[in-house]
């Protein structure tokens, strides 16, 4: 009978990490299905490979947040101001399709909607997956059979970029490609999934980071500008992208992944741009003008210490941390032992965007979810940090039930919201400083302990060092002894011996 070592698909196919076997957590839930991995183990011999075994986890896991939001579909959407917040099923999608002139047939940006909100407040891109979705939903029937249905579309399209982030998110790293698994059972996932549009830019954005991890800039970059115009924060990672190719001396390729970036962004906004301007700017300016708002650092300073916090105030505190934090990992950059990973700082920039946004809608963690999942592929941290997504996003639904219910205060007082929040952020930062330590202490990679450099970096991968600054222009004499293969990545090339245990 054949064993796994002589039934290889090709010998130029690199080895899969088996998580069970490496992960604590992952083998004791393997055991659900028959234990972990064994050494006469056939992979890559059957039909259920790792991207289709995601894939279909992934959807079924889009499906059970679905049902989740049954009893507001069956009426919570449309009777009674607080029980889709007691049942936390609410979603914006059914709300704005009458909201925002979708069943009265306006044309986004271009038409003025009547009310507070005289555009739609959404970059162009997710408009136009608005729009499409609209176009797709029958106009007879009563508004609340045409909100269903419309929230049946959204969802139905929705579940195709939920497909597409695990699928790519399992591809980036070509030996871990059970890291998907983290992005398909992620519960914060699962529940968040239909509260808005998001989904859309984190699909393009995941998409964007395995042509990059596949050596295609332009790509990444065309990918990367359309994630932007669906939603602000991809454009985010260009910055880490900036100072990692300065440290490996990889200008042309930032130079074309920026430029197919901005190219895509201008492509999709510049007609809405010239022929609906003051439509096209609503994003940017309800963006900047909205006050301080759920979930945000500034509400829980304001509930908690019981002052103002005005927009303004806001946004030139939030603008002087984003600061801080993008010199802070500059500094780290180029002065880390070994280069770190694009994903560690592609998952950092945008956990500090979050953080110190006057804003955090609970469908925002979809953002971290895949950067998460390839920055700190470890079942128990991902785990804490979902148990603390979980926790603000039933707390908020809580909060408002509360808030809307009157003199019969159900739900969850104001310092039980405080508490939620708090909770969000500790998790966030958390997950925040376990990477930062893996950065400065390589060895406790787990991506690196396997023996890869940097398997999302692309050009990356494996190059030397041209630019450092501090201790990591003088690197020990031997690199630190790992428990699996040795590799040498991000640094000098001279000498790479191993120190005895």
């Amino acid at each position: 009978m054949p064993s796994a070592e002589m039934t290889r698909k090709s010998v130029h196919e690199p080895e899969q990490v088996r998580p069970t076997k490496e992960d604590e957590v992952a083998a004791a839930a393997s055991e659900l299905i028959g234990g972990p991995l064994g050494r006469r183990a056939l992979p890559g011999v059957t039909w259920w490979t790792p991207v289709r075994v995601i894939a279909l986890v992934a959807i079924g896991m889009f499906a059970l947040g679905m049902v989740q939001k049954l009893p507001c579909y069956d009426g919570a959407w449309f009777f009674g101001a607080s029980s889709q917040y007691t049942h936390a099923c609410y979603s914006d999608i059914p709300h704005l399709y009458q909201g925002r002139g979708f069943a009265d047939g306006l044309v986004p940006y271009f038409d003025r909607l009547p009310g507070d909100m005289e555009y739609l407040e959404y970059p162009v891109l997710t408009g136009v997956f608005m729009e499409v979705a609209s176009w797709l939903t029958p106009g007879s029937g009563s508004i609340q059979d045409q909100e269903q249905f419309y929230w049946m579309v959204n969802a139905g399209m929705l579940m195709i970029c939920a497909a597409v982030i695990a699928v790519c998110t399992t591809r980036t790293h070509r030996r871990r490609p059970w890291d998907g698994l983290l992005v398909a059972l992620a519960p914060a996932f699962a529940l968040t999934a239909t509260i808005n549009w998001d989904l859309l830019a984190v699909a393009l954005l995941a998409a964007a980071m395995l042509m990059w991890s596949r050596g295609r800039s332009l790509a990444f970059g065309v990918l990367l500008g359309l994630a932007t115009a669906a939603k602000f924060y991809p454009f985010l990672l260009m910055g880490p992208l900036l100072v990692l190719c300065w440290r490996a001396g990889k200008w042309r390729e930032f130079g074309t992944a920026l430029l197919g970036a901005v190219g895509a962004w201008l492509a999709v906004n510049l007609p809405v741009m010239y022929f609906a301007p003051e439509g096209w700017a609503k994003f940017y300016s309800f963006s900047h003008d909205r006050g301080v708002d759920f979930g945000s650092v500034f509400l829980f300073i304001s509930q908690w210490a019981k002052i103002t916090i005005t927009a303004d105030t806001a946004n030139t505190y939030a603008l002087i941390m984003m600061a801080v934090v993008c010199l802070g990992m500059a500094a780290v950059t180029l002065t880390a032992p070994r280069r770190p990973r694009f994903a560690q700082l592609a998952f950092l920039i945008v956990a500090a965007f979050i953080l110190t946004n006057k804003v955090y809608s609970p469908q925002y963690v979809l953002w971290l979810v895949p950067l998460a999942a390839l920055a700190r592929p470890r079942w128990r941290d991902f785990l804490v940090w979902q148990a603390c997504e979980v926790a603000y996003f039933l707390g908020i639904w809580m909060y408002l039930a509360y808030t809307t219910s009157g003199d019969a205060h159900k739900g969850l007082p104001t310092e039980g919201y405080q508490l939620a929040i708090a909770v969000h952020l500790l998790g966030t930062l958390y997950l925040c400083a376990v990477v930062v330590r893996d950065i400065f202490m390589p060895e406790r990679d787990v991506v690196r302990r396997a023996g890869d450099d940097d398997p999302s970096g692309g050009v990356l991968d494996g190059a030397a060092d041209v630019f450092v600054l501090g201790a990591a222009a003088h690197p020990p004499r031997h690199a630190a002894h790992l428990d699996g293969p040795q590799v040498e990545w991000g640094g000098h090339r001279a000498d790479t011996g191993e120190i005895s245990p």
